[in-house]
């Protein structure tokens, strides 16, 4: 918790308060109460010396409070009100597997359909995903603005160059050898103390989170959840939620994270449970603008096609204008594959010698130690500068 002078020091930018009990502590603090961005707080549950307090600068977003309250107090302050959409538009943390997939029931694979991620994205559709409903557009952007919020307020603990995504095609199977060896590295990576990122969807993405989410335990415990998941290749199986619930609840995950960041634009994908924090987005372009900027570690492009091939590019023109500040590593997992079947790494590098991309770290390879090498060796060399 900051204290009001320390907001000061920050050239008052507002301390956001997100929950009751951060409320409660702030209230055995001052009596002054400045530069305060309460967000979805309801302050029915919040005892009566909120009237004993002054407020001024601050911001009250999608809060429940009451008139007498507002008319009394609040003077000197900026009210956002909720927005009637499905969806919490001032939405105070990440979502959680459990917060989208809130309604669904194993051995009824049809309530898939009745869960919170579905129901929004429903919503979504029926109002066009191009919509020119201004209500429907501001609550959206709202809404993401809130998930950025709460996505950068979740990394700040986490070291710049221990954030490393892994990026590659949807439509991986689980029984593809391709999604064990992403779970692998990515199991690897995690008990090294990385974060690992990625479109939180199915194929590859999952194979990103599912590694993560079996970090800690032993590589049969691993075979033994992927011979469970394989019962459900594809996304489009009717059980591939049901068996993804069933290893998490075979395997349970409290020591370590990973963040899926995926979209309902392509609400057609679930997005995967074993992400144990979600930053689900309406807007794509967002939502790939700032996965690849987040991952200041790293970038493993597995196989994948136009989704991939896109993302590639994008980070490729990220990190010759230095966009966010330096250029990370991006890493071609499969050399057959970004040297011949999609022959990007080759491209690249030709660009790259002949002066048109300025500050790429390029590198091809096929086995997870040559992935961990060359993350090492960017890491080390941001500590030397």
């Amino acid at each position: 918790m900051l204290f009001l002078h320390e907001i000061k020091e920050m050239g008052m930018k507002h301390l956001e308060i997100r929950t009751i009990e951060q409320v409660k502590s702030l209230f055995h603090t001052t009596d002054n109460i400045q530069y305060v961005a309460f967000q979805h707080i309801d302050f029915n549950d919040v005892s009566t010396s909120k009237f004993d307090k002054s407020y001024s600068n601050c911001l009250f977003l999608g809060c429940i409070l009451s008139q007498e309250f507002i008319c009394k107090k609040l003077r000197d302050c900026t009210i956002f009100p909720s927005i009637d959409v499905p969806y919490t538009i001032f939405i105070p943390h990440l979502y959680t597997p459990h917060d989208l997939y809130a309604g669904y029931k194993i051995g009824s694979p049809d309530s898939f359909s009745h869960t919170f991620d579905q129901q929004v994205y429903s919503h979504y559709i029926a109002k066009g995903k191009e919509t020119s409903d201004i209500k429907e557009t501001l609550a959206r952007r709202i809404h993401d603005h809130s998930i950025s919020d709460a996505l950068h307020d979740f990394l700040v603990s986490y070291e710049p160059t221990k954030l490393v995504a892994i990026m590659g095609g949807h439509n991986i199977a689980r029984t593809d050898i391709g999604f064990l060896e992403i779970a692998k590295m990515s199991k690897t990576l995690t008990e090294q103390s990385y974060l690992m990122l990625s479109g939180g969807g199915p194929g590859a993405m999952e194979a990103t989170h599912f590694g993560a989410w079996m970090a800690g335990r032993t590589e049969s415990e691993l075979l033994h959840a992927y011979e469970m998941l394989s019962e459900a290749p594809h996304y489009d199986h009717l059980l591939w939620l049901e068996k993804a619930f069933m290893v998490m609840e075979r395997y349970p995950q409290h020591t370590f994270e990973s963040i899926g960041i995926p979209t309902w634009f392509y609400g057609h994908e679930p997005p995967t449970p074993f992400a144990t924090r979600i930053a689900k987005y309406f807007e794509n372009s967002i939502r790939e603008d700032g996965l690849l900027a987040i991952a200041k570690g790293g970038i493993i492009f597995t196989p994948g096609n136009a989704g991939t091939i896109q993302e590639i590019f994008q980070d490729a023109n990220q990190n010759h204008y230095l966009t966010f500040g330096l250029a990370s590593p991006m890493i071609f997992y499969n050399a057959d594959y970004w040297t011949h079947s999609r022959p990007i790494y080759p491209l690249l590098t030709q660009l790259f010698e002949e002066g048109k991309y300025k500050n790429l770290i390029l590198s091809v390879c096929n086995n997870q130690q040559e992935v961990l090498e060359q993350l090492a060796a960017f890491a080390l060399s941001q500590q030397a500068e």
